[in-house]
């Protein structure tokens, strides 16, 4: 693994935005996979329901990506607790799926985690074999955050925040940082999981603190 981050960094795909993939564009190049490809890095998107973890791997996949979205029906109520999310009318039930290749030989395999309560056992699995993570928050619902920050804490999983911004921010990152009591050295960015963009500095984000995490390793030996 920390092989893997370090030969992509090293070929400085992961400290400089130019070697992103070019998405610039508002709508997305189905291109299947290359076959120079050879190293896929699984990373997984989390967060409580409703903060746009399936908007952020629609946005930024470059493939049509794979959703689990269920229409919510009054089934739900009293289990599942929707009035956090307006006009939200489906929720995953499983998993988004999504791709975004990094170079010709790299990459990123997008997981979109569940965000219900009810669903969470599906986590443990999703974080087999996954490099890193995304925790997306809601800066309404910062409580929210808590289950997801936990479980990657747990198990020892590097991962950045994203503020998902529904409107103008109302605090500062750093005051963020200081109601969840997250550490100086996790990255928190801000983003709207609608803009391509937004998704890939986000991604880009994920993949530097990776590298600068396996740098270290590398260096104490």
């Amino acid at each position: 693994m920390d092989s893997t981050i370090s030969e992509f960094a090293t070929s400085g795909a992961a400290v400089h935005r130019s070697s992103a993939p070019d998405l610039t564009t508002s709508e997305v190049v189905r291109t299947p996979l290359a076959s120079t490809a050879r190293d896929g890095l699984k990373i997984a998107v989390v967060g409580g329901f409703g903060v746009g973890k399936t908007t952020l791997v629609r946005s930024v996949s470059e493939i049509r990506p794979l959703n689990t979205e269920e229409t919510m029906t009054q089934a739900g109520v009293g289990i599942d607790d929707a009035r956090s999310a307006d006009g939200k009318t489906t929720t995953t039930v499983a998993f988004d799926f999504g791709r975004i290749t990094l170079n010709e030989e790299m990459v990123l395999y997008l997981f979109g985690a569940p965000g219900q309560e009810r669903f969470w056992f599906l986590w443990e699995r999703l974080f087999a074999g996954t490099l890193g993570a995304v925790v997306l928050v809601d800066p309404r619902r910062l409580e929210e955050s808590w289950y997801a920050i936990d479980r990657l804490e747990h198990h020892g999983m590097p991962f950045v925040l994203a503020r998902n911004n529904f409107g103008a921010p109302e605090h500062t990152l750093d005051e963020v940082r200081d109601a969840l009591s997250l550490p100086a050295d996790i990255p928190m960015v801000d983003c709207d999981a609608r803009s391509r963009e937004d998704c890939k500095s986000v991604l880009i984000s994920l993949v530097n603190h990776l590298y600068a995490l396996s740098f270290a390793r590398e260096q104490a030996l």
